[in-house]
């Protein structure tokens, strides 16, 4: 039974590091640019630039609104990004 509780524990953990998600409305420049796949410190640091000058992103879409950020980066992204 310890087997079993140990292995569900391990699987819940592994779980939650291969899905992780990053909420572009409050995350940091450095968070996003090390969650995101194919953006770097520069397109990071260019969303929170317009998440201040435009106010929270409303749709994922939104996102390639940012220079440098198209939608194929979106895409590929599109299950870690969180809004709220």
């Amino acid at each position: 039974m310890n087997f079993f509780k140990t292995a569900l524990i391990a699987a819940a953990l592994f779980a939650q590091s291969a899905f992780a998600a990053i909420n572009v409305n409050k995350a940091s420049a450095e968070q996003i640019a090390e969650e995101l796949k194919g953006v770097g410190i520069t397109k990071a640091t260019a969303i929170v630039a317009y998440r201040e000058q435009n106010g929270p992103f409303k749709t994922v879409e939104e996102l390639t609104q940012v220079k440098g950020i198209g939608l194929k980066t979106v895409e590929k992204n599109r299950e870690e990004i969180l809004l709220k």
